[in-house]
Parts: C-alpha cells; structure tokens; sequence
C-alpha cells in the first residue's frame, strides 16, 4: 500500500469537527497528523476524539513542521483564506479550503496562480456535491423520467429562531456573515453542476433584524441552457417545503429533509457504520405525474467520496474532485449578485 497521506486539519469548528476530520479519521490513506484551534473547548473534544493527532493552537506552529506533512484541510472563516492558504502553499503542501472558497475574486485567482507556481494541488470542499438528495436529484434528471426539466429549486430551510449558529454569525455581512456566502455557495455550486454555466444572476440578501446576518436569501439564476434555477435559504420558514423541486415536461420530483450524514456524525454515528448517512423510507423523495406518484430510492451520499478522489489526485491516479475553477465561479456569481442587490 502506498504510505499514508500526512494531513493538518486547520480549525476545528462544525466544518473541522463534523464536516473533515471524521471522513479523514475513516479513511486508510490518511494520517490525521495534527488539528489546529485556539479553542480551549474545541482542543479538548480533539484530544478525545483524535488522540492520535498532535492538537496545536496556531497554524504557524503546524507549517514550521511541514516537512512532516503532505496535505492541509483549510476549515477556517473565509477571511482567513487567501493568508493561511499561500502559508500552506509556500511551505510546499497540498490545499483543501473549505467554501466559500474566497470572499472575492482576486483572492481566489491569487491563491490560484500560487498553486501553479508551487506545483501543489489545491481544491475546495464542496462536499454536498456528494450529498444522497442532490446524487438522487442528478440521477432522476439523467434517467429522462422527467421529460425536459423546465425548472429547479432548492431550498435549505430550517427552523433556527437564535440564529445561524457557525462562523457566519460572528461576522458582518459586508465581510463574510450571510448565507449568500456559506449555504448560497452550495445551493449555486449544485445548479451549476446540474444545468451548467449561468447566463444571468439575480436576487440576494434581506438583512436579518441583528443587522449582522440575514435572515433570508433567494437567488434566480438563468442557465445558458434556458433552465431556471430558484434557490431559497430561510432560518425561518413559514411552513416546510421540499429540500428539492425538479419540474419536467413529464413529471416533477421532489424531495424533503436534508442529507443525514452531519446529523449522524452529531449523534455519534461514523462513517465506518454501516447504516451511516442512510435515509428512511419516510424521507425518499419521490417523482409526480398526472396519474401517479412513486418513491425513488436514494443514492447514499458520501461526503468521504471527496477524500477518496482527493488521495488518488494526490497519488497521480486521476483528477482532483473539485475543480477550483468551478469554486471561483461560485464567488464570481456572489459577487455579481451582491452588485445587483
């Protein structure tokens, strides 16, 4: 077996702690090496639970030992990203920054050109690509059972009255504290993936009664393909709605509730479990036409997918699992919605 890809995870809040290092942890061709937080809280819960890794409290002290190390997993606010990420590059290691990739998009085509001239991988991990409902929602579309898909929404709805409870909440929104920058860049990557390059980008933020985070986004993006892409993101919503609504000329699919796979890893149920990221039979989505409605099993979503293709990449055996081109152009269509709004 080739040896284990030695890896720094930088930040240890819900995208560290849930969303990066137990797929890392699950996955042979990684060696969880050291986490970085100042968190007293965070660094504690990291000992128990990765006692084979080093817990370090400032990026410096993980990148003054690189010689030891083969890969960082960047899971920090975006503002951090441009800085930490050409650290990381210039110590002659291999990139993963979580999304939003950057704030802007001289940030990105900088961190960018540094990965080229370094001659290290960089991607971003934009991880609900391999979420069960959005797999199941590209698999139906390929089928046909839809006939011509005339238009898509995706709603990422929950019942959060406190507020967003993650980096978004500490920061202003002309910095980096909306949604338009953290769910929106999933909601927009996924259409993009679905129904390709966007012609026209439209709507935005309404500001939240904090005056720091928005209580509500809804974005329109018009595809070259002629395709209508509604995307929703609500903290509040009045009342549920479907996570996804694919309408065709033949039939529409719709599917509610979210991927499981951060819910069980709140619970405490690992990648390595069988049942993980395993939907109930209550929650398959389903395809509607005039006479009928029929479930449609789910593919199983798995965010350990990107790793998997990531350690490949890294070995030479195939590409890199996001292209960070298709991250900047997320930040591009932001930046353009934001200069409409």
């Amino acid at each position: 077996m080739a040896p284990a890809i030695r890896t720094a995870l930088i930040g240890f809040g819900l995208g560290g702690r849930v969303f990066a290092a137990p797929f890392l942890e699950a996955d042979r061709a990684y060696s969880l090496k050291a986490i970085v937080t100042s968190n007293p809280a965070q660094a504690s819960a990291a000992a128990v639970q990765y006692p084979g890794a080093r817990i370090l409290p400032t990026a410096s002290q993980v990148l003054s030992r690189s010689r030891d190390l083969d890969l960082v997993v960047l899971a920090t606010p975006p503002e951090t990203h441009p800085g930490l990420g050409a650290a990381v590059l210039a110590a002659g290691l291999h990139l993963v920054i979580d999304k939003p990739f950057v704030l802007h998009t001289a940030e990105g085509e900088t961190l960018l050109a540094q990965a080229r001239a370094a001659g290290r991988l960089l991607t971003v991990y934009h991880h609900r690509r391999w979420d069960s409902d959005f797999l199941t929602v590209k698999r139906v579309i390929r089928s046909g059972a839809l006939g011509e898909v005339r238009e898509f929404a995706a709603h990422f709805d929950w019942w959060r009255p406190s507020g967003v409870s993650s980096w978004g909440a500490e920061h202003p929104v002309t910095r980096s504290g909306e949604m338009l920058a953290d769910l929106g860049t999933h909601l927009i990557d996924q259409a993009i993936q679905l129904f390709g390059p966007v012609e026209e980008a439209t709507g935005g933020p309404a500001a939240g009664e904090s005056g720091r985070v928005d209580d509500e986004v809804h974005v329109l993006l018009r595809h070259a393909s002629g395709i209508r892409s509604h995307l929703t993101m609500d903290p509040l919503p009045n009342m549920p709605v479907p996570r996804f609504r694919v309408v065709g000329t033949a039939a529409t699919y719709e599917k509610w509730g979210l991927d499981p796979q951060a819910s069980d890893i709140e619970a405490g149920v690992l990648p390595t479990h069988p049942e993980f990221g395993r939907e109930s039979r209550e929650e398959w989505g389903r395809i509607i036409t005039r006479d009928a409605v029929h479930s449609i099993e789910p593919e199983r979503g798995s965010y350990g997918e990107f790793f998997r293709l990531l350690a490949r990449a890294i070995r030479g055996e195939g590409p890199i699992p996001v292209d960070p081109e298709d991250a900047l152009e997320v930040v591009r269509l932001i930046e353009r919605i934001r200069a409409g709004a």
